[in-house]
């Protein structure tokens, strides 16, 4: 494995920074402000259109899609580097970017399972940002870290032209964006078949079908994530859509949301990267500026433990995860699965404890909203359940290590 970025990359990396610096951070506060005074906090601010436009102006669109005919065509490895550094600004750079779950994981499973038909219908409009879409399966009336235990129904009607949804949704994220056009939808489409991984199909919903009810937003942590799109409570009830809106065929939903959701990880574990990164940038610069007992905070001893600490940790969660992508690229998901757990149950756990110094070190102001510590900091601890809770992956992980001595 080489550790010098590639000429692309390298030069993606520049553009991309200074984006950043032109663009993304001074629109942190304008977003805020637009947010305020628009008519519903769902809306979206107009400083998002305006980033985008530059975004692809620079060409920086759709960087994390590999399929070269509707990204950017960057392996893992190439497009891990670029979402750290959208990371340091999770709420806006990569919606501005058009690289944000979840519709990045949408369209990556529809440029791969979707027909053409479902491609021309909702993968180019995604595309090109003209619309938003959520993913519907997790539950809020089963264990949904077991993936079997759906319970949303699928069937399909007597003619067979159409299936009927019926089932309740919660913490579907993007949902309550009035941008959200389509929701991919896990469900039961043979409950009683003898292999519980091939019981589930996904299926294709628009958002505007009769029996779709966005219910509710749910908080997270006390957030509603108006910039994420927030995360709704939906329910299905007796949806008909047409036969064509099936995803791949009847029983390949496990494996589709498998394939969807590693590539996810490797985005997720980078942009958690960029927060640890912003979070030790603003313990530095808290630490110089502010005067305790006599002495800056930075020649206080645990401070200075606790910014040695963040930087060794980021140096070591970084090297694994740039492993990780590049062998996702070398020998696919399935022979990296080990070290895509392992940066699921590292990185969120080190960026928590890191995000917690940087609250603790810039004490009041660190839970209040003039920093965004407390933001990337709940961002941060729900990634310890999204894809999957640290424990399910730690299971797997250990089962995997321990068959070598079985």
């Amino acid at each position: 494995m080489d550790f010098a970025f590639d000429a692309r990359t390298e030069e993606l990396r520049e553009r991309l920074l200074a984006f950043m610096d032109e663009c993304v951070y001074p629109a942190e506060a304008v977003a805020a402000e637009q947010r305020a005074a628009l008519p519903s906090p769902w809306d979206t601010p107009a400083v998002f259109g305006e980033l985008r436009a530059e975004a692809r102006r620079r060409g920086l669109w759709n960087l994390f899609l590999p399929d070269p005919e509707h990204g950017a065509g960057l392996t893992n490895l190439q497009y891990a580097p670029l979402a750290e550094i959208t990371g340091r600004s999770p709420h806006l750079a990569p919606m501005a970017t058009n690289c944000a779950a979840p519709d990045t994981g949408n369209m990556e499973l529809l440029a791969q399972f979707g027909s053409e038909e479902q491609k021309k219908q909702w993968l180019q409009p995604l595309l090109a940002a003209e619309i938003r879409s959520a993913f519907a399966m997790t539950e809020p009336a089963v264990a949904s870290s077991d993936a079997t235990n759906v319970e949303t129904r699928i069937e399909r009607s007597a003619d067979g032209g159409t299936y009927v949804v019926t089932g309740r949704k919660w913490f579907i994220s993007g949902a309550m964006n009035p941008d959200c056009a389509v929701f991919i939808v896990m469900g039961q489409t043979d409950p009683e078949g003898a292999d519980p991984r091939r019981r589930q199909s996904m299926i294709l919903v628009p958002r505007d079908t009769p029996g779709v009810e966005v219910r509710r937003a749910m908080r997270v942590y006390g957030y509603e994530d108006h910039d994420h799109g927030g995360h709704a409570e939906v329910v299905f009830d007796g949806v008909r859509v047409p036969a064509s809106h099936l995803i791949g065929e009847e029983g390949s939903g496990f494996a589709i949301a498998q394939a969807r959701l590693g590539p996810g990880r490797i985005h997720h574990c980078m942009r958690l990267i960029g927060m640890a990164e912003r979070a030790v940038e603003l313990m530095c610069r808290r630490a110089v500026e502010r005067t305790a007992f006599g002495k800056p905070l930075a020649a206080q001893g645990v401070v200075q433990n606790w910014i040695a600490d963040a930087r060794v940790s980021v140096e070591q969660l970084r090297l694994l995860v740039l492993k990780t992508a590049w062998l996702m690229d070398t020998v696919g998901n399935r022979g990296a699965h080990t070290e895509i757990q392992a940066i699921k149950i590292a990185t969120p756990r080190a960026v928590v404890g890191i995000l917690d110094r940087a609250v603790q070190l810039h004490g009041a102001g660190g839970v209040s909203q003039d920093f965004p510590l407390a933001e990337l900091w709940a961002a941060a601890r729900t990634l310890q359940l999204a894809d999957g809770p640290d424990e399910v992956h730690q299971r797997s992980l250990a089962r995997r290590e321990l068959k070598r001595y079985a």
